[in-house]
């Protein structure tokens, strides 16, 4: 069973990066050969301009260049070799689950990401939060699951009333339930999937739940440790919005 002042502790509010904080020079050459890679313009294979290439396109010093090929690297973007070119890898081969934003945000419109890049976040969504629901309700507490259900009645609240904060609400309501269920994997992998969907909030938005009947009964279903009905209503929502999408 997960302790409930663990499960606390996993929902506090992740620090949001500060706007004002100064962008390292390195930061201009990282986003371009970044965006390059994702995009096709640079080919796994292909080799990436020189140090010196780079420097003097881009208006910075080497050092920059250095510093945002290591970054590339440890993203699995390209390989480095000692005395020979700089290489583009694949990044389905060798990329993580950050590089989905940016997939995202690559190849959409301003209100929608790629049809291809919604469905894989949404599948993985589903496989997540329907095993992760499973072990939630398996694993946690009366009290933890109690905040859960108070948080699906939220859910439920600001549907009836159109609620502007809907959104948050529900998004605060998985965060418990994977919390609760004890696997940091599900944990950090929610991180990059909200992020993605919260990138589009006409997406975000649509995601939402729209009727409240099925909140309430997971409320019940929480309380009472019923872990049938919980995950089958759970499951329901995110299978539905997988075929929606398709």
């Amino acid at each position: 069973m997960v302790a409930d002042d663990g499960a606390r502790a996993l929902l506090e509010p992740r620090p949001m990066a500060d706007p004002s904080e100064p962008r390292r020079v390195s930061d201009t050459v990282h986003e371009r050969l970044r965006a390059e890679i994702l995009d096709g313009r640079l080919a796994p294979g292909d080799a990436v301009p020189s140090e010196r290439a780079l420097a003097e396109d881009l208006g910075v010093n080497r050092h920059a260049v250095r510093e945002a090929l290591k970054r590339l690297e440890q993203a699995g973007l390209v390989r480095i070799t000692q005395g020979g070119a700089t290489r583009v890898q694949d990044w389905r081969d060798h990329g993580g689950m950050d590089l989905l934003l940016d997939l995202a945000r690559g190849g959409g419109t301003a209100d929608a990401p790629p049809h291809e890049v919604v469905v894989s976040v949404l599948e993985l969504r589903a496989l997540i939060g329907v095993d992760a629901a499973r072990r939630f309700v398996s694993r946690a507490g009366d009290g933890a699951r109690g905040r859960a259900a108070a948080l699906a009645e939220a859910v439920a609240a600001a549907v009836e009333t159109d609620d502007s904060g809907l959104v948050e609400r529900y998004e605060d309501l998985w965060r418990a339930i994977v919390a609760g269920a004890g696997n940091v994997a599900y944990r950090l992998m929610l991180n990059s999937l909200t992020d993605t969907v919260a990138a589009y909030p006409a997406l975000a938005r649509e995601l939402a739940p729209s009727d409240p009947a099925p909140l309430r009964e997971l409320a019940a279903a929480l309380r009472a440790g019923d872990e049938e009905r919980a995950v089958a209503l759970l499951a329901e929502q995110l299978h539905g919005d997988v075929r929606r999408a398709a």
